[in-house]
């Protein structure tokens, strides 16, 4: 099926090169996505993901930031940033979630993979572009898509060399992008995401509703309540979980003690966090980091 005479898709196709834990690494998941199926709270990778979405209305929300986003607006996410989709009420929303690694130390070539991924790392890193340079990005795309079922001997290299020059093309033509955050909330909406977002850049500080509150200009009350309607989530909920995934960052790629992540993320004991902990994430904290250290045991010294 070709979507808007630009981009092939079927429903839950999808492709892989090698696991996720490989220096090379790449899933194409091609499916569908409603309401319903919207995520709890937000998640992280430690692998590159692009989203791109193939219906109107959809939300991304990136360190507690939401953003409107349209058909066939990509958005890319680094490593280790908490972020979540919204899809519509309605009819289900088709989406293509490219989740990847790629070898960045690679001899003569390392200054320009580090260039090509920085692109992730931009304050808001959402691409929106014209019809012309749009049908030059998804080529790109839909020549994986061809390739895919194929059972050629050198498919996994020209999957990375076509996806290599999409990423490349998205570098050259920054400029070119129009995307602009329109999201339409209420003031109230707007006030709690600010709240959110200060919430994921401060979350390691004493936090509590009353500062806040005082912070935001809006009574303990009323925020507590707002809150709770907006995010879904009371507001200590939210601190907790925010501060317990930024902690499961780095039982995943560091060798920090776990008291010492506990309170550089904004944990006053070690007693409440392994609480909190074992509340949110149905397991110990060092039940945890063993477990991924099975799973990538380059982590292990």
């Amino acid at each position: 099926m070709l979507l808007h005479n630009l981009c092939l898709y079927q429903d839950k196709y999808f492709i892989r090169v090698n696991e996720e834990n490989d220096t090379l690494f790449y899933f194409f998941d091609y499916d569908v996505r409603t309401e319903d199926k919207n995520m709890q709270f937000q998640h992280f990778h430690t692998f590159y993901e692009l989203c791109v979405m193939m219906g109107p209305n959809t939300r991304h929300i990136l360190e507690g930031k939401p953003y409107d986003m349209e058909t066939f607006d990509i958005i890319g996410i680094p490593p280790n940033v908490l972020h979540r989709s919204q899809y519509p009420p309605g009819d289900p929303c088709k989406r293509l979630i490219i989740q990847f690694n790629v070898p960045r130390h690679v001899t003569g070539l390392s200054n320009e993979y580090e260039r090509l991924l920085a692109i992730f790392h931009q304050e808001v890193p959402i691409f929106r572009f014209d019809a012309e340079l749009q049908k030059h990005l998804f080529s790109k795309l839909n020549d994986i898509f061809l390739l895919a079922p194929k059972t050629d001997s050198m498919r996994n290299l020209i999957i990375h060399l076509k996806f290599t020059e999409f990423l490349t093309l998205l570098f050259l033509n920054q400029g070119r992008n129009q995307y602009t955050n329109k999201s339409e909330m209420t003031p109230m909406e707007k006030k709690i995401y600010s709240v959110t977002s200060y919430i994921h850049a401060h979350y390691s500080e004493d936090l509590s509703l009353d500062t806040l509150a005082q912070n935001f200009y809006i009574s303990s009350c009323y925020l507590s309540h707002q809150f709770k309607d907006v995010t879904g989530f009371t507001l200590t909920d939210y601190i907790q979980m925010t501060r317990v995934r930024n902690i499961q960052s780095l039982l995943i790629n560091t060798q920090i003690p776990i008291t010492e992540a506990a309170l550089s993320c904004g944990f006053a004991s070690f007693s409440q966090f392994n609480r909190v902990f074992q509340k949110h994430i149905g397991m110990s904290p060092s039940q945890y980091r063993k477990r991924n250290q099975m799973l990538n045991p380059e982590l292990v010294l």
